[in-house]
């Protein structure tokens, strides 16, 4: 069965609840007021009877004693009169056929131990209401009422329920319907979309997310989603794309190497003790591009856990290093106290980087500035600066200046500063310097104030 069905299905059985409590509620209602207006004019009967001439008789021939009640209009919706006397015997009015029954409670009603009362009975097939009223000469009059009328009318309201109850479950059904097509609408053309891309492979694919119910916040996260795995899926064929071609250069060049080294022609010492540096080099090279993928791909699908660390004393450490590496560099330091919440390792590579970045456009003896104010790392280097038509892309994956063709690289250390600052909800922004070079900003969100 489908969801719509299924809904259908529950507004349906819904609407039959409701209506078929209703219809109890209105059919005991109804009934009560029908049998208040009988119990009424019973009371009424009686009150008038007892207070008429009121008596015993006996019966033409001597047939038997006999009530006798007198004769006018108070026996005109009467159906049955008797008296009853403490012991049980009854005495009816002459010429009636049947009589009514008599238990222990009109006993107790006519010996004084009970107050009047209303009951049902039968007489005949015929359902009546009976009314038991104790007298003070140690007799009960009974007087009984036809419930015909009132038992057709329930039975005519009784079928009116029910057709208006079948009607209305009818109704809630076809409702049910057109609701649950109008409210799943934005379910079926999510359900749609992702058939088509399930498909086609085609992750443009978006659905309307117009309104602000659940459904349509459902179709935004959709395409979100969308969103995020085609953006997710670009960045991975041109993850490929850009290895791939960076690799060509570094493989054919270690490949034309190595024929040359392996060939039968003898080569002079000097001659094969450079192209052996060049394929050491090229090899480097190639690890280090590696290395830095490898890098990539794994901050993108395994982000590490985040903690409190002291991004002075990580800066502190990372400079160090540069030192050991770069010891044809100065570095200098400004780094205030600061606490930010993130990923150690990963900070840690990208302030590397910037150092790393800093020491290579860095003349032999110059100096490298570094500093931590707050949330942010900077990085300040003398050397010739970045041309203003590469400040825009100097972050990006493989880009590489024309003036650094020559430099050693793989044009991916500034891609993985972007991507930590990014994973931290901060920017990472090259900008001039005042009096030459260039000034990194590494901002990291999460700041917080020193313990």
């Amino acid at each position: 069965m489908s969801f719509r069905a299924r809904l259908a299905l529950v507004a349906a059985v819904a609407v039959a609840l409701a209506v078929v409590v209703a219809s109890a509620v209105v059919f005991v209602v109804v009934r009560g007021q029908l049998l208040g207006q009988v119990d009424s004019a019973l009371t009424s009967r009686a009150r008038d009877i007892a207070s008429g001439p009121l008596q015993l008789e006996v019966g033409p021939g001597g047939t038997g004693v006999y009530l006798d009640a007198g004769r006018g209009p108070l026996f005109a919706d009467v159906a049955y009169l008797q008296a009853v006397r403490a012991d049980g015997r009854v005495f009816k009015t002459y010429g009636e056929e049947g009589s009514l029954p008599v238990g222990e409670r009109a006993r107790a009603a006519a010996r004084g131990d009970m107050g009047e009362y209303f009951s049902d009975a039968t007489v005949a097939d015929t359902d009546v209401r009976v009314l038991t009223k104790p007298l003070s000469n140690g007799y009960a009059l009974q007087v009984a009422r036809s419930l015909s009328e009132v038992n057709h009318t329930l039975h005519r309201i009784t079928v009116f329920l029910f057709l208006i109850a079948a009607g209305g479950v009818l109704i809630a059904a076809a409702l049910g319907l057109a609701v649950s097509k109008a409210a799943l609408a934005p379910v079926r053309r999510l359900t749609e979309a992702t058939e088509r891309v399930t498909e086609t492979g085609d992750l443009s694919e978006r659905i309307d997310a117009s309104g602000h119910d659940e459904l349509s916040r459902l179709a935004a996260s959709y395409n979100t989603m969308l969103a995020a795995l085609e953006e997710s899926s670009r960045a991975q064929r041109q993850l490929v794309a850009d290895a791939s071609h960076e690799l060509r250069t570094p493989l054919t060049s270690l490949r034309t190497n190595i024929e040359v080294l392996a060939g039968e022609r003898t080569l002079p010492p000097e001659d094969r003790e450079r192209l052996l540096g060049d394929v050491v080099e090229q090899l480097g090279e190639m690890t280090t591009l590696i290395s830095e993928l490898i890098e990539l791909a794994r901050a993108e699908q395994h982000p590490e856990l985040l903690e409190d660390i002291r991004l002075d004393l990580l800066t502190a450490d990372a400079v160090e290093r540069a030192r050991r590496n770069r010891p044809e560099v100065t570095f200098s330091t400004d780094l205030q106290e600061s606490m930010v919440h993130g990923a150690p390792s990963t900070i840690e590579r990208a302030v590397a980087n910037l150092l790393d970045n800093a020491a290579k456009w860095s003349p032999e003896g110059g100096q490298v500035e570094v500093g931590v104010h707050g949330d942010e790392v900077t990085v300040r280097d003398h050397g010739p600066g970045i041309a203003d038509e590469d400040l825009p892309y100097v972050f990006d994956r493989f880009y590489r200046a024309s003036s650094a063709r020559g430099l050693p690289g793989s044009g991916l250390g500034l891609a993985i500063v972007k991507q930590v600052a990014e994973a931290h909800g901060g920017h990472v922004a090259a900008e001039p310097a005042d009096g030459g070079g260039t000034l990194m900003r590494l901002r990291l969100d999460g700041h917080s104030s020193p313990s």
